[in-house]
């Protein structure tokens, strides 16, 4: 099992807790895909697990496995990116999550230096990300990104919720 440095696991535990924080409980709505979630993990994404008796260190450890270093979000060093990108990624997917963010930096490159929008992030997303000169602009880009989508998926009753979740 890998384990995190110091400032990876620093990252990692204020992105989980602001992830917990809009997850919430125990939920069982009817009109969510996602059927049967505690703790933002889904009965639909994980039919292995058992939702009832789920705990939160049993979900932080499925975040930090398969939400933060499967899709390499700990290469990520500004934190209110590496935050928000995993928020993200917990809310819509790690690939779209990342696309969002490959999207975003390209808002500010020239055509010929953009990254290939592939929901992969690797060493050239993770560069991009890491040197860029203004973080909280590529920030606002991302949230951008990510609330565009959201007015795409046209699901008026979960909308406010997600522009909210996304403004934090």
């Amino acid at each position: 099992m890998q384990s995190l440095n110091y400032a990876e696991k620093i990252r990692f535990e204020m992105a989980v807790e602001k992830t917990l924080a809009h997850e919430g409980g125990d939920v069982d709505d009817p009109a969510d895909p996602g059927g049967h979630t505690k703790f933002g993990i889904s009965r639909s994404a994980y039919p292995h697990v058992n939702i009832s008796t789920l705990t939160r260190e049993d979900a932080i450890e499925i975040y930090r496995r398969d939400y933060w270093l499967a899709p390499n979000f700990d290469l990520i060093e500004p934190e209110w990116i590496a935050c928000k990108l995993f928020d993200l990624g917990v809310n819509t997917g790690t690939g779209r999550a990342t696309m969002l963010l490959q999207k975003a930096v390209n808002r500010f490159r020239r055509f010929n230096e953009k990254l290939v929008v592939d929901g992969r992030l690797g060493p050239k997303t993770a560069e991009a990300v890491n040197t860029f000169r203004h973080p909280k602009a590529l920030l606002m880009a991302l949230k951008i990104e990510a609330g565009n989508h959201y007015f795409a998926i046209d699901n008026p009753r979960f909308l406010a919720g997600w522009l909210n979740r996304l403004a934090e």
